[in-house]
């Protein structure tokens, strides 16, 4: 059974926080109970406080990415690699997942210095 990816990982998580604008992340990582839950960004019961790391959806990080570029993802032929394109132009990248792949093309367009 394919496990599907909902959100950044915590070690992703930790660098796109270094880079994105933190109120782009629509949920965060909490420890709690000796272990990391994921926790919408909205949800009114304080889990720990003491740390919170940003994490983020497919659509939250396709809305950090510069406007007037159509960027899109997509399977490969062999249908289990994903791949990023920025206006028609390949972005250098593969990913066995929509997330990974996303998360890949918004650190290329960082050091690009396009976001």
């Amino acid at each position: 059974m394919t496990t599907i990816k909902s959100y950044t990982d915590l070690e992703q998580s930790k660098k796109l926080a270094e880079i994105l604008p933190l109120e782009s992340a629509d949920n965060y990582y909490s420890w709690h109970d000796n272990r990391y839950y994921v926790v919408n960004k909205d949800c009114p019961y304080p889990y720990s406080l003491k740390e919170k790391i940003p994490c983020w959806s497919l659509a939250a990080l396709f809305s950090v990415l510069p406007e007037g570029y159509s960027s899109i993802i997509t399977k490969s032929f062999n249908g289990k690699d994903y791949h990023c394109e920025l206006d028609g132009k390949p972005i250098e990248t593969m990913a066995d997942n929509p997330i990974d792949a996303c998360y890949e093309m918004i650190l290329k367009l960082n050091e690009l210095n396009l976001l």
